[in-house]
């Protein structure tokens, strides 16, 4: 069988291959276990109804999205003001651009890193020792105007509907952190006016049908990065968050969104809210995309706990750091299944 390296997108090698490559093969401690994982059922993941964030109920959505970020570090949300048809329209995109020839995808693909709107495979190839099951276009999308320029032009609407899109994703974080905000007792805009300039990227992540997805991951368990994640999934199972040292099945909920809290926010409420592992898994009948929104602080945006959440029986458990020093070591240390947050605490004495 010719090797992996063959072809420079897993969509393009995946199609003629019946039995995964051995780059993609995880040590046996190291497999999905895809027969312990529970099923989710309904209340598995708080739904939080953010219709309620503009009535008389907002004190109790509040309640329930800080219960949520504590005890969970995600949560579902309903009537988050984005309308059907424009998620539709990301989502159509999305696969239209991963079923374009391979020629017209290669335009768009780099394995530097440092490249922020890219089409790539796995994670990090230059670091990683083994490789995920997954295909991502990357795109830088705060500020807009300085970054869809970058973006592709075939579909020909993809700048448009992604430009929409990442707008409306945008208020939608903003609001959502007001709520978080207040949630930890702190001010409205104290998220918000802490994060630098703010940063949002988001990625198309594709997983091809795997002919033996006992033995590979989409993305193995990492907690996110970054302050804030908005998860668009299509119909197709695939997320598991590790809850009570079990891997839970997210299935996904028509005109939902998951949120997920990042570890700058574990940070920022110096360690009240948890940044949560996750994983990717894939199946060997259909192809999945999800479309993560990462929300983070600009590169030289400072983080800390907040001081409004410190006093002499909560000390701070981190130091400050910018988030350009954060995320370089977590992007270097290929995903580790530990979280890069043990590295920016305080030891005491």
């Amino acid at each position: 069988m010719a090797p992996a390296a063959a072809k420079l997108l897993l969509t393009d090698l995946a199609s003629g291959i019946d039995r995964v490559p051995d780059n993609y093969i995880r040590s046996e401690a190291d497999r999905p276990n895809l027969t312990e994982v529970e099923a989710s059922d309904a209340s598995s993941i708080p739904l939080v109804d953010l219709q309620g964030l503009s009535g008389p109920n907002r004190d109790d959505i509040i309640r329930q999205i800080g219960r949520a970020c504590q005890q969970d570090g995600f949560f579902q949300i309903k009537n988050h003001g984005i309308p059907e048809e424009k998620v539709q329209a990301i989502m159509n995109i999305a696969r239209e651009f991963f079923q374009l020839p391979e020629s017209e995808r290669l335009k768009y693909f780099s394995d530097d890193p440092t490249k922020s709107n890219r089409l790539s495979t796995s994670f990090n190839q230059k670091t990683e020792k083994v490789s995920n099951w997954r295909d991502f276009l990357s795109l830088r999308c705060y500020p807009l105007e300085e970054n869809m320029h970058e973006w592709p032009t075939n579909p020909p609407s993809f700048r448009e509907e992604v430009r929409e899109y990442c707008t409306r994703v945008r208020e939608l974080v903003l609001k959502l952190l007001g709520a978080i905000s207040e949630s930890l007792g702190l001010e409205r805009e104290y998220i918000s006016q802490n994060l630098g300039e703010h940063g949002q990227h988001m990625a198309m992540n594709y997983y091809p049908p795997c002919p033996q997805p006992e033995l590979t991951y989409g993305l193995p368990g990492h907690t996110d990065p970054n302050l804030i994640t908005i998860l668009l999934q299509d119909d197709v199972p695939g997320l598991q968050v590790l809850r009570n040292g079990k891997w839970v099945a997210v299935n996904p909920i028509p005109n939902t969104f998951i949120v997920n809290i990042g570890d700058q926010m574990q940070v920022i409420s110096n360690d009240k809210y948890k940044s949560v592992l996750h994983r990717a898994v894939v199946n060997c009948n259909t192809e999945r995309i999800s479309i993560p929104t990462f929300y983070c602080p600009s590169p030289e945006g400072l983080i800390r706990p907040a001081q409004g959440l410190i006093d002499h029986e909560h000390p701070p458990v981190y130091r400050s750091f910018t988030w350009e020093e954060y995320y370089h070591k977590f992007y270097y240390g290929v995903l580790r299944t530990e979280c890069c947050l043990d590295m920016f605490k305080i030891h005491s004495a």
